[in-house]
């Protein structure tokens, strides 16, 4: 039977398996880890990771992947309601309060999440309000599920792929040996017929006086698509053969958890750029994309009172 928007968990109740996952990961762990983990624990299926809003048949609703949009929202409402710090970007640690929620039993864990939840979306509607927001599409409770995180737009990458997926595959591969030359590689472009899955060859700088052989794949898949192991290990086969001493795989949709291991056993081994990753890195270098200076209200809240 075909899996329904109906039969994922909630962002709620993905809150406890976040908070789970990163006490899990040692205390900390980056936003890919605590995915992976979440997904590897509730025996996510590539099916569910694929489902995404989008209506093929009326050309509505956005292409991202639910579950993963929910597990998103779960994170940044840990964050909000405190049991989880965020001290740099997709990067999260437990709070004392996180720990406390850990140390309760589960059923009792989820109930006092439930209760930080509903005071932080209460506090932020009337924050909202005060402000003379919209706050009925921003904070609606009807559609609460399959909104975006409050206070984190990343709206901007979702259009972002969406338009690097529309480019041709050459085009994409342009952009991503730009990308990375930006970050001081050195690439020759290779293709067509006998690259051997090889979009391009060269070397990365180690530091001022050394640097290392890299073999570079450009996959301009779907952003909802998930890449297993194989392509991963096929790849590695392929950078091997070229003399490669390491490799980087770039997609626009994500790698499965047993990529992600196949990566880092084997060699070469493989730095797997996911969308989420080439959004921050084009981000970063302004690639693409540019960042525009926004006052951060929140950062005044210190001096209120």
């Amino acid at each position: 039977m075909a899996i329904r928007r109906e039969d994922l968990p909630t962002y709620r109740e993905l809150m406890y398996p976040t908070l789970v996952a990163v006490g899990s990961l040692g205390g900390s762990g980056t936003k890919n880890e605590i995915e992976d983990h979440v997904v590897d624990s509730l025996g996510v299926t590539d099916e569910m990771l694929e489902l995404v809003y989008h209506d093929p048949a009326t050309g509505t609703g956005s292409k991202k992947s639910i579950f993963l949009d929910r597990l998103n929202w779960a994170l940044t409402y840990c964050k909000q309601t405190g049991v989880l710090d965020s001290p740099a970007r997709a990067l999260y640690a437990l709070s004392g309060s996180g720990r406390e929620a850990l140390g309760l039993d589960e059923e009792a864990a989820r109930e006092a999440l439930l209760e930080l939840d509903r005071q932080v979306r209460k506090r932020l509607r009337t924050e909202a309000l005060e402000k003379k927001r919209n706050a009925t599409e921003a904070l609606s409770t009807d559609n609460e599920d399959d909104a975006g995180p409050l206070n984190e737009d990343d709206s901007w990458k979702e259009e972002f792929l969406n338009r690097l997926h529309q480019v041709s595959p050459e085009a994409f591969e342009e952009f991503t040996l730009l990308l990375l030359r930006s970050y001081g590689m050195s690439l020759e472009r290779v293709g067509g017929s006998g690259d051997e899955g090889i979009d391009g060859i060269g070397t990365a700088p180690m530091s001022d006086v050394l640097s290392s052989t890299v073999a570079v794949q450009c996959k301009r898949y779907e952003p909802s698509t998930v890449i297993g192991r194989e392509k991963v290990a096929l790849f590695q086969r392929d950078a091997a053969a070229k003399g490669a001493e390491r490799a980087v795989m770039v997609t626009l949709g994500r790698y499965s958890r047993a990529a992600r291991a196949a990566a880092r056993v084997t060699t070469p081994t493989v730095d797997l750029i996911d969308g989420d990753r080439l959004c921050e890195l084009a981000l970063e270098q302004e690639v693409g994309v540019r960042s525009l200076p926004q006052v951060d209200e929140t950062w005044f809240e210190r001096f209120s009172g």
